[in-house]
């Protein structure tokens, strides 16, 4: 009879386990596992096409922080949002909804966790600039020559100033603005003439307040690096001889200041990565085989220099992520199979812990998403609690009668 009642408490505490994992709050998210283990998806903002051009950061304190972009319910042009679970729950709000803004956001965090965005307002053609850190949004129009700000992105350096790289689309330039001088400034810093070079910029500062940008080359279909650690700026074509790559690139720095980009091989329609991590520069095709994989990727590495990767998969509209954290590169389906088109416009963020967490757009549900491998219980919903009260019971019921049949024996 106990090792029966066993069994049956067994298989409630995995019932229990199974609901906790799937009606977790009873928060709205999606049904479908993640074939990486422990992770908990969660809707954030469903209210208005919510979710393009999502990007990630955590805090000290291992919350996160996400600008987006998102079109009004019944019509009209892209706002610029901001989400966070820094309060305990998840809440978002709008920061700037003055025409057509919020495109390419890009977020960073100061030492005090203030808030830095970087975005695009392409009602003016501008690069704009918002942040919280004197307790309050306050808002910059930081480059308005031509048509300017697409492709944003924005570091925050050791002393809390912000680099921002972007897209001059009337010169056809890779820039760079920086407030470290006191006030905003911005340069060339590739391009011009015949050249079209500065799409899908990404950009990271080292401990030494030097830049570093990966960019596309437009016209010559190469992925590209600038840095100016010596004093200026040099420009490196690290792929793309026969192929077209550089599409979508993110940039991180590890420890060591070596340099880590993730991209997108247009002609094989693979993910592929470059490092200088071993002192020379290296190129890896991560995920491929046959798939269109890797047109949206972002990348970020965790204290110990493992690399983390999330990424699209174009032909089954997943969201994926690698990671050679466990020695290897292991690939992983998050968030998609079975219910559609998800995955696109994401970011990845590395919290004190090396747990992940990961923002971007659910194309089916117009909603934007957040996935994370840092709780591997969720919080218990009505459902789940009711299965942990009745294996409890169950438990106690087992140890009276083996506590009884003790007895008896004795």
């Amino acid at each position: 009879m106990v090792s029966i009642a066993a069994a049956t408490l067994a298989a409630m505490l995995v019932i229990a386990l199974c609901v906790l994992a799937f009606d977790s709050n009873e928060s709205p998210r999606h049904a479908m596992p993640s074939d990486a283990p422990g992770w908990l998806l969660e809707t954030v903002d469903n209210s208005a096409n919510s979710g393009w051009f999502t990007s990630i950061a955590v805090d000290s304190n291992d919350y996160a922080h996400i600008a987006y972009s998102n079109y009004p319910e019944g019509g009209g042009e892209d706002c610029l949002m901001y989400a966070t679970n820094a309060g305990g729950t998840w809440a978002y709000e709008t920061l700037n909804s003055d025409g057509a803004v919020g495109a390419y956001a890009s977020i960073a965090l100061d030492s005090g966790d203030n808030v830095h965005i970087s975005y695009c307002n392409q009602t003016d053609g501008d690069l704009n600039y918002i942040t919280n850190a004197e307790g309050i949004w306050e808002n910059y129009t930081v480059d308005r020559q031509g048509s300017t700000g697409a492709f944003s992105s924005i570091a925050v350096d050791v002393d809390d100033k912000a680099h921002i790289s972007y897209y001059d689309g009337s010169a056809k330039t890779l820039n760079y603005a920086t407030n470290a001088g006191g006030t905003w400034a911005n340069q060339t810093v590739d391009g011009g003439g015949m050249l079209d070079v500065g799409q899908h910029t990404s950009i990271a500062v080292d401990a030494s307040k030097n830049v570093h940008i990966s960019y596309y080359n437009v016209l010559a279909h190469d992925l590209m690096y600038a840095t100016n650690a010596g004093g200026s700026w040099t420009k490196l074509r690290l792929d793309g001889a026969l192929s077209d790559v550089g599409v979508g690139t993110s940039i991180a720095l590890d420890s060591n200041g070596k340099v880590h980009i993730g991209y997108y091989n247009a002609s094989a329609k693979d993910l592929k990565y470059a490092t200088n991590a071993s002192g020379s520069w290296e190129i890896y095709t991560l995920d491929g085989a046959g798939y269109n994989v890797g047109l949206h990727s972002s990348i970020a590495l965790d204290a110990s220099d493992n690399v983390h990767i999330c990424y699209s998969n174009e032909s089954s509209g997943d969201l994926m992520y690698t990671t050679n954290a466990g020695g290897s590169w292991a690939i992983y389906v998050v968030d998609g199979p079975g219910w559609g088109w998800v995955g696109e416009y994401n970011s990845i963020a590395v919290d004190s812990n090396g747990c992940v967490h990961i923002s971007y757009f659910d194309q089916i549900n117009t909603a934007l998403m957040y996935a994370t491998d840092s709780v591997v219980i969720p919080e218990f919903g009505t459902a789940g609690v009711v299965m942990v009260v009745m294996a409890t019971v169950c438990m106690l019921a087992v140890l009276r009668r083996a506590s009884t049949s003790w007895y008896r024996e004795r």
